[in-house]
């Protein structure tokens, strides 16, 4: 199934995917896309985040997926990792193994781990990560400080 990065040519679809699992996950109200940014972000001179698109095995011009995410570091590890910011596919194209297959692309980009959050409640996502191997982290809280 094609999995490949994501190129500048893709950045529309790729907004539409945040926006469809923003709404999925209940927080469309949330979202702030400053699609500048994003694409600064995305496709920029420096980088700092990078997506992969799937699409399904009969449609390979169609994109199906995503999976946005960012590099880490492990001091205690002493590796690299990889951050997944979000993971979505189209509800058209669920069944196909494409989240599996995009999150093999990830797991193959590092020696170190793979991380991610799920949403208290979202039971079909968790169950779907536990099948592939992934547990929870448990004894920590995540923290967050933003700033505006």
């Amino acid at each position: 199934m094609p999995v490949r990065p994501a190129e500048p040519a893709d950045f529309e679809e790729i907004c539409a995917l945040l926006l469809a699992h923003a709404a999925h996950e209940g927080v469309a109200d949330r979202v702030r896309l400053d699609r500048q940014e994003t694409y600064e972000a995305l496709f920029g001179e420096h980088p700092v985040a990078w997506a992969h698109i799937a699409s399904p095995p009969d449609e390979p011009d169609a994109v199906a997926g995503f999976a946005l995410w960012y590099p880490t570091f492990s001091s205690w590890d002493t590796r690299p990792g990889i951050w997944l910011d979000d993971l979505y596919i189209k509800p058209e194209y669920r069944r196909y193994g494409l989240g599996r297959e995009l999150l093999s692309a990830l797991r193959s980009l590092t020696r170190g781990r793979l991380e991610w959050d799920v949403a208290h409640g979202n039971d079909a996502a968790e169950s779907f990560y536990r099948s592939i191997g992934a547990e929870p982290v448990g004894g920590w809280t995540r923290y967050r400080w933003n700033v505006r």
